[in-house]
């Protein structure tokens, strides 16, 4: 098992799922695990949908997230989602802990997809395939909108460099 880097895109960045400093998102952290880029999260009041249960969105961000994060884990590449299928299964309790685990089910490039479940007491809640592009750092500056930070550049490119 090896803890991911949280500053890994860099320690000013905001994202809601895992910005170290983000005080209004998720804070998510990530290990890996053999195959697979593992996340627990116990969701806190304020996360519901239905009373007592986390949000459906919610729950679709934790899988766009954790997918993200395990092609970052596993290939060392930064990419765009190009698509998001999620299943809900049985509800995920507010206040209960919640494991998801991620791991890449195809890659034909520039397309990774990754398979995410979200588990409560061992029991699948949600599941969810995601795709992405994996752009080069040009592709991925003209999707951003500018110049990619400094960080970002090796995730963007094939070798890593």
């Amino acid at each position: 098992m090896s803890e991911l880097d949280p500053y890994t895109f860099g320690a000013e960045q905001r994202c809601f799922g895992c910005g170290p400093h983000n005080d209004r998102g998720m804070r998510l952290r990530f290990r890996r695990e053999g195959d697979e880029v593992v996340t627990d999260l116990t969701a806190p009041e304020g996360w519901e949908g239905p009373p007592n249960v986390l949000h459906g969105g919610l729950q679709a961000t934790v899988a766009d997230e954790l997918a993200g994060w395990t092609r970052v884990g596993l290939l060392g590449r930064m990419g765009v989602t190009t698509s998001l299928r999620v299943r809900y299964v049985r509800p995920l309790r507010i206040g209960a802990p919640i494991e998801a685990r991620g791991r890449i089910a195809s890659r034909k490039d520039p397309i990774v997809t990754v398979n995410v479940r979200l588990l409560q007491e061992g029991k699948l809640g949600c599941s969810a395939t995601v795709s992405y592009m994996l752009p080069d750092e040009e592709k991925a500056a003209d999707y951003l909108g500018g110049a990619l930070p400094e960080g970002w550049r090796p995730l963007f490119r094939p070798d890593g460099s």
